[in-house]
């Protein structure tokens, strides 16, 4: 079903079956398959293939060569109906490549909303990106892997299968992710280790300097103090009950499953 007000340019392909939304723009040489579901406002440049069963939200923008939603690299994937799940207003930027989940890993890829993703980033199967996330140009997610919301990950990064990055992390450009990284850290290198918090970052997104005082005191606590994890944690547990902003920094200590990176 193509509403009304979209605008498809005729070189485009739109499979028997696509739903596009109200004052969608399809461009030259676009091919939609028919289990795909674009959202209104969304744009689609040119030579962007959108296949599999996808489901892309409101006001996107996808630029020429992304691919979105084609077979992942599993060997394990024998053609099982996976799907690929994009919010809103993402920026999806040159020769991008969002891969299908695949059954072992849940089923679904899924990049949340606010996200700019750069030339040639790579999303595979079962990544879950959450929202205001940057990748730059070349960085690559292996599959499995979580982001938290505004995470940056800086050009030519690469992150291992199964990591999870916190929240408001910076990763540095050509650094290569092998272990969780907490939320608020700056990590750097190959293989990355912790540099500090991401203070800049942190007041620009309207952090007070009380919570960024307790959240550098609790990254003191887990990489400065020389205490192991467990015995960091009740320490960094009594600053989250007094800063409810390190709360989402204890709460990952939880829930990490790669070791973290130090």
């Amino acid at each position: 079903m193509i509403h009304e007000t979209a605008i498809i340019h005729p070189g485009a392909v739109i499979e028997e079956g696509a739903k596009i939304g109200a004052r969608v723009r399809i461009g030259p040489f676009c091919h939609v398959e028919g289990n795909v579901e674009i959202g209104e406002g969304s744009v689609l440049k040119s030579h962007v293939v959108v296949s599999g069963h996808t489901r892309i939200g409101r006001d996107n923008q996808i630029f020429p060569f992304a691919t979105i939603g084609e077979e992942n690299q599993d060997l394990k994937y024998a053609g099982e109906t996976t799907f690929v799940e994009i919010g809103d207003r993402n920026k999806i930027h040159e020769s991008v490549t969002i891969h299908r989940g695949t059954v072992q890993g849940g089923g679904t890829t899924k990049v949340g909303s606010g996200n700019m993703l750069m030339v040639n980033a790579h999303i595979a199967h079962d990544c879950v990106v959450a929202d205001h996330c940057v990748l730059a140009n070349n960085a690559t997610l292996a599959g499995h892997v979580t982001l938290d919301e505004y995470v940056i990950v800086g050009g030519l990064c690469a992150i291992h299968q199964f990591c999870s990055v916190g929240a408001h992390v910076m990763v540095g450009g050509c650094s290569g992710i092998a272990q969780d990284v907490p939320p608020y850290v700056i990590a750097q290198g190959n293989h990355a280790s912790p540099k500090g918090v991401n203070t800049i970052g942190l007041e620009r997104r309207g952090f007070s300097k009380d919570a960024i005082q307790a959240i550098r005191e609790a990254y003191r606590v887990l990489y400065r103090s020389g205490k192991t994890l467990e015995e960091a944690k009740p320490e960094i547990a009594r600053i989250a009950a007094a800063h409810r902003e390190v709360q989402p920094f204890y709460d990952f200590l939880a829930r990490s499953t790669r070791g973290l990176i130090r």
